[in-house]
């Protein structure tokens, strides 16, 4: 498949241009030439020197990930940043990049990844950015207590180890579920706005413990690497039906 048309895909899939206004991340085929061929493709929540060098041991020809290089452009490719990009350009590996446009998809994205290891139901779009949202919501077919909900949440992601966190301030019984991964605790408000019982994220800021008390509503912090693995994961299966050899490629930061 042309490096192109490969590109074109996923932007087409994820809605890149409708997240253009809104995401510091440049998004879309970050690094890569004008023309050329892709037959095999790894995929990895970092953009980083670990996973591109991993890539290339592999033989891929693209690298699909969550987190990417530039955030909002570079003044300068020298020092940490040249070494970070050297590996794409000496390997040959091109690089594509989606944040929040693969937080927000409500089928392949990172919070519908979570409610589909909550078994959520009645979903609907959570975590507004402008016209766009970057979570999901739903209902838990049975009620969670607050360490089952930790439980389930520690045994299903790939924590590193890491335990998963439950600030402890909502009801005894959780139905009402709000997912927004990653960094995801500036839409507590949203949650208790829309009758969230939890509020699950990746990580906290110290703010949210006396927010989350005061508004009487769990935060459930599982890690942000452990709660954005599965955008990459569903964007891997949809090359695999695409015909394209693919490679995971896992480094996890238990952070």
């Amino acid at each position: 498949m042309d490096l192109s048309e490969f590109a074109d895909r996923l932007d087409e899939e994820l809605r890149t241009d409708d997240y253009a206004d809104l995401d510091a991340s440049a998004n879309g085929l970050q690094v890569g030439p004008d023309e050329g061929d892709v037959e095999h493709v790894a995929f990895a929540v970092d953009g980083v020197r670990e996973t591109f060098n991993r890539a290339i041991d592999v033989g891929a020809d693209a690298l699909v990930t969550h987190h990417g290089l530039s955030w909002g452009g570079f003044d300068r490719v020298t020092g940490r940043t040249y070494d970070r990009i050297a590996p794409l350009i000496e390997g040959n590996l091109a690089l594509y990049v989606s944040h929040l446009p693969l937080d927000g998809h409500q089928e392949l994205g990172n919070a519908a990844g979570v409610a589909d290891r909550l078994g959520l139901e009645e979903r609907t779009p959570f975590g507004e950015l402008g016209p766009e949202y970057v979570g999901q919501r739903g209902v838990a077919p049975e009620s969670y207590a607050p360490d089952e909900l930790r439980d389930r949440l520690e045994s299903d992601l790939e924590t590193g180890g890491r335990p998963v966190q439950v600030l402890e301030f909502g009801p005894d019984e959780i139905d009402e579920v709000a997912i927004v991964t990653g960094s995801g605790t500036d839409w507590l408000d949203e949650a208790v706005a829309a009758g969230a019982d939890a509020l699950v994220t990746g990580e906290g800021k110290q703010k949210v413990y006396h927010e989350a008390r005061e508004a009487g509503i769990h935060v459930v912090l599982a890690g942000h690497y452990a709660t954005e693995t599965f955008g990459v994961r569903a964007l891997q299966g949809l090359a695999d039906e695409w015909g394209l050899e693919t490679t995971y490629v896992e480094v996890p930061t238990g952070l």
